[in-house]
């Protein structure tokens, strides 16, 4: 069995930004030369999730409208009081309880399967990176299983 890992840096540009990275996941299994197996795609971030679904352009403004949402900026979260939290603060510590309130709702990692050296996608399915967020520099890590 061949185990392959690999780094996606990229800049976000703007909240509720869906980049499909699909074609990025596509070349790495091809550069791997795994034919079956799985391969798992991981953001390293909390508040820009991965998510499985198509790419539509007003599929993508109705789930921007969703998220929008699902848990507003308006609302008092306790994580912006910074006069209350006291753990996990960085220098330039932004108010965000809102993205990491929308991020519980998806999966911090997708795992697909490989057979005959091709991702198994449904028709329409493409693999996104949903920034919650500001913009900002963000890191997914993909690693392939298989033979």
């Amino acid at each position: 069995m061949k185990i392959l890992n690999e780094t996606i840096q990229l800049n976000t540009k703007d909240e509720f930004e869906f980049i499909d990275l699909t074609k990025a996941v596509e070349a790495f299994l091809e550069k791997s030369q795994i034919k079956n197996g799985l391969i798992n795609i991981q953001t390293m971030h909390t508040t820009a999730p991965l998510i499985l679904n198509e790419n539509e352009p007003c599929l993508l403004r109705d789930f921007r409208n969703h998220l929008a949402n699902l848990s507003p900026k308006e609302l008092p979260y306790i994580h912006d009081d910074f006069t209350v939290r006291t753990v996990n603060m960085c220098d330039g510590e932004c108010k965000n309880g809102h993205s990491h309130c929308s991020a519980i709702h998806f999966p911090s990692n997708l795992s697909l399967n490989i057979i005959d050296g091709k991702l198994q996608l449904g028709q329409w399915q493409r693999i996104f990176l949903v920034e919650l967020d500001r913009p900002r520099q963000r890191r997914v890590q993909i690693q392939v299983m298989g033979e």
